[in-house]
């Protein structure tokens, strides 16, 4: 059987801006119908990847096709195929949730009967009926997420390019959306989705981290979660500063991650280790809790990676 060609391929992909290179030589090739995650720190460049998909920006170097299409002769013909929902809010906020899909189905030209049954079933979809008449600028920061991702929609798009678009909304506004992307996905939607959370991009099929402008690796989030060096054992001390300088430099201790009062230490070997560890708090006097072995998550993993690259 033919091996089905991915619906967007990237080879030395290059995007800068003046002495910058935002996006640098980025060879990615993204599966259709699959959710496919960009992640990494500020400034990595994933805003700029996601631009460069929708035919929005210029490509410095290096080539982009898009279901086929050469990106730099056939910009125009991808842009019906592709739907780009923005970081920021970027809908008209004096118009109400109808009136807004009402004018993004005039911009893609969907009319008629057409354009009522799927604003119809894209105000459901969203859950966003009983808010139709309401002014955009007077929903919440979740619905007015949902909303943009209903006026992305209203074409059908074969491909949607979303740009961190949970950051700022609550958690449970979070769970909506994404029971609205798996929808999609089960419909075949291709999703290209940046995000801040590793929870989220534990939901993707594969994903790529990027930092400063170059994809470091891409695979399935249970690859790259075993990719982390060791074994993490998470402890609570009392007081975490004054515990991460004495245990960082034992024996077997590859790393220690802080996150909040908590600390994830990671050793070659908890069985041996562990002991040791154990033995210089209690002779150093210092009280914790919650000592345990935990299993690798993503966040872990990213962090190893990008100290990784640091590291002389």
């Amino acid at each position: 059987m033919d091996e089905v060609p991915p619906i967007i391929e990237s080879k030395s992909l290059t995007r800068t801006f003046r002495q910058t290179r935002a996006v640098d030589s980025l060879d990615l090739s993204i599966r259709r119908g699959e959710i496919f995650g960009l992640v990494g720190p500020d400034g990595a460049g994933k805003t700029t990847t996601l631009r460069l998909f929708a035919g929005l920006l210029d490509i410095s170097e290096g080539s982009l096709y898009v279901d086929g299409y050469d990106l730099t002769s056939h910009a125009e013909t991808i842009k019906p195929l592709i739907g780009y929902m923005a970081q920021q809010f970027s809908l008209y906020g004096e118009l109400t949730v109808r009136e807004n899909l009402a004018f993004f189905a005039d911009i893609f030209d969907v009319m008629g009967e057409v354009r009522r049954e799927r604003v119809q079933r894209l105000m459901a979809f969203a859950r966003l009926t009983e808010f139709e008449d309401r002014r955009a600028a007077h929903l919440s920061g979740g619905m007015q997420k949902k909303l943009a991702l209903a006026c992305t929609l209203i074409h059908e798009p074969k491909i949607l390019l979303l740009d961190e678009p949970t950051t700022g909304v609550d958690p449970v506004s979070r769970r909506e959306f994404w029971d609205i992307l798996k929808d999609l996905y089960m419909t075949g939607t291709t999703i290209v989705i940046s995000t801040p959370y590793m929870d989220e991009a534990d939901r993707c099929s594969r994903v790529g981290l990027m930092y400063q402008g170059r994809l470091v690796i891409c695979d399935e989030p249970r690859q790259i979660r075993r990719m982390v060096e060791g074994e993490v054992v998470e402890l609570r001390p009392e007081d975490w500063r004054q515990t991460t300088k004495l245990i960082r430099d034992l024996p077997g201790v590859l790393e220690v991650q802080t996150y909040g009062e908590t600390l994830h230490v990671f050793l070659d070997s908890v069985e041996k280790r562990l002991p040791i560890v154990e033995a210089t708090l209690k002779d150093a006097g210092v009280a914790y809790r919650g000592l345990r072995r935990a299993p690798p998550r993503m966040e872990e993993a990213f962090i190893s990676l990008i100290r990784g690259m640091d590291s002389p």
